[in-house]
């Protein structure tokens, strides 16, 4: 089709509106959207000047009304008529390619609260035999002038209403039509002989209405296309990622080839989230080059925080933690075999390049540990991580004969576990706590000094308040042991030594100021006089 022809006009009751309307070779593509139909009718003369009678009605609805200035009336009619005029508040400045909005003119005050009405024809100028009336929610109505062949070929729900229809019935009603542009649109696909390419010219969301509008009317082969088209465009944002796969679940039962779409965002490999989370670990761990392996870090650290989230990922998180704890053992047996390797005597006097690949691999696995035990704290399944550190007493007694420039980073990760433990993010039992703290204590006031100074993600205050409040969780007399230990080293190294100052007072209060011996003793007392 090349043209949209208007409708014969009522005279005395209408008035002649255009509004854009695209064309294309075989029918009706574009259709004003319900804002240009309001516009269209709200538009007002800015200084709401009252406008005279248009000129009798020409062959051509493109001419321009004339001004109330030029002063034309030519009866006591015309002058109703310039009144009638500016109450509807009508404009035509607006051009068209072939559609013109049909208002009924009756004596009401307001234009506005009048039906609105576009007439669009299908196919050849003149063979129409089917009229299809949408109703649309906005207060306007859309006539298509139609094919009866075309609309029960393509629409199974034409079909039906066709079949249905009354001796010398010519036209079919729709009401409530939510989007009566996308009705229009996709009944001017029923024209088209190549549907895809008029897809292409559209972006995901009109698509998407297109198909819903497709499924209401039974357009198998617009479904289809449709799906097609979602199928091969890219989607931009999670949000246009979620009205897809929304709209096409709808489809799943219908018999409808959604699959390729749904296979974007859903394996059907079984288990192959342990295998690909376990290659991505590795890849990570395995990584020597600084930026890339820093960069991607931060991102699975980030992603899988966001899995923590979701309330059905308890199993995922399960085989998730595995997968850690086991790159975990793999990272610490490494680890104490380059220490091993350092700690032999003819180490030190080997060419630096023989002993850099083993430096640098002990501090690259140390930050491994780092990082994974992040990930543990974060998914709160930290507890074991904390065991299996507490009982590396071969790594801790090695750890002092390591170039502290390599070993710093295990005095970090001993500091985390402090934390962590002070902040309440992991509740090792009283003998995993007591174990860290008489085994890794003393490693990490080693390395202190070098902490403050060379390490930037180190917090000293924050350190010291863990270390504290992880010690007074023990039994009074091992917090004792642990202090006067801890107060030996802080007089003999200041502030090379954490400042566990706090701890100390809180321990003093506790043993000299408040104790609950006596109350103890008191309730004891009074337990067994109940019992016997």
């Amino acid at each position: 089709m090349a043209e949209i022809r208007l409708t014969k006009v009522e005279q005395g009751q209408t008035k002649i509106r255009n509004v854009p309307i695209a064309v294309t070779p075989e029918g009706f593509w574009c259709c004003p959207s319900p804002v240009v139909f309001q516009k269209t009718v709200k538009a007002q003369n800015p200084l709401n000047k009252p406008k005279s009678s248009p000129p009798p009605p020409k062959p051509s609805v493109q001419k321009k009304l004339t001004p109330l200035n030029e002063k034309k009336p030519s009866s006591a009619q015309s002058r109703a008529e310039a009144l009638s005029n500016d109450k509807r508040g009508f404009n035509n400045d607006a051009l068209g390619l072939g559609a013109s909005i049909v208002s009924d003119r009756t004596a009401r005050p307001k234009a506005e609260s009048l039906p609105r009405k576009v007439a669009i024809e299908f196919g050849e100028p003149g063979t129409s035999d089917l009229k299809v009336i949408l109703r649309g929610k906005q207060g306007f109505l859309v006539k298509l002038s139609v094919h009866r062949s075309v609309l029960k070929e393509k629409s199974s729900f034409f079909a039906d209403k066709l079949s249905e229809e009354q001796p010398g019935q010519s036209c079919i009603g729709i009401d409530d039509c939510e989007d009566v542009e996308f009705y229009v649109e996709t009944v001017g696909l029923m024209y088209c002989k190549d549907m895809k390419q008029r897809l292409i010219k559209q972006n995901v969301s009109r698509a998407l209405r297109i198909l819903k509008v497709a499924e209401a009317l039974g357009f198998d082969s617009c479904i289809q296309t449709c799906l097609e088209y979602l199928e091969a465009v890219p989607w931009v944002g999670e949000e246009e990622e979620e009205k897809v796969v929304s709209s096409i679940l709808r489809l799943q039962g219908e018999g409808m080839g959604v699959s390729p779409i749904l296979k974007r965002v859903a394996s059907e490999a079984s288990n192959h989230h342990k295998d690909t989370l376990s290659n991505i670990m590795e890849l990570v761990l395995m990584s020597n080059e600084d930026r890339g392996r820093r960069e991607m870090k931060s991102i699975v650290l980030k992603l899988l925080r966001e899995n923590n989230n979701l309330p059905s990922s308890a199993g995922a998180m399960d085989i998730c933690n595995n997968t850690i704890y086991t790159s975990c053992q793999r990272c610490l047996n490494s680890l104490l075999s380059m220490f091993r390797q350092a700690a032999e005597p003819e180490f030190n006097n080997k060419p630096l390049d023989d002993k850099g690949p083993v430096l640098k691999q002990i501090m690259l696995e140390a930050d491994n540990l780092l990082w994974l035990l992040d990930i543990l704290i974060q998914r709160q399944a930290a507890d074991e991580f904390a065991i299996l550190w507490s009982s590396h007493q071969e790594l801790a007694s090695l750890h002092k004969r390591i170039p502290i420039a390599s070993r710093h980073l295990i005095s970090c990760i001993t500091a985390r576990l402090f934390v962590g433990i002070g902040r309440g993010e992991l509740l090792p039992l009283k003998d995993t706590r007591h174990l860290l703290l008489e085994t890794w204590l003393q490693p990490l006031i080693d390395d202190y000094s070098w902490l403050q100074h060379g390490c930037r993600s180190f917090d000293p205050k924050v350190v010291e308040e863990g270390i504290g409040r992880t010690i007074l969780t023990l039994p009074l007399e091992e917090q004792q042991t642990i202090l006067l230990a801890w107060l030996g080293s802080f007089l003999k190294a200041g502030d090379n030594c954490p400042n566990l100052q706090r701890a100390f007072e809180v321990w003093w209060r506790r043993t000299f100021i408040r104790p609950y011996s006596e109350a103890q003793g008191s309730m004891l007392q009074s337990d067994s006089s109940m019992t016997s």
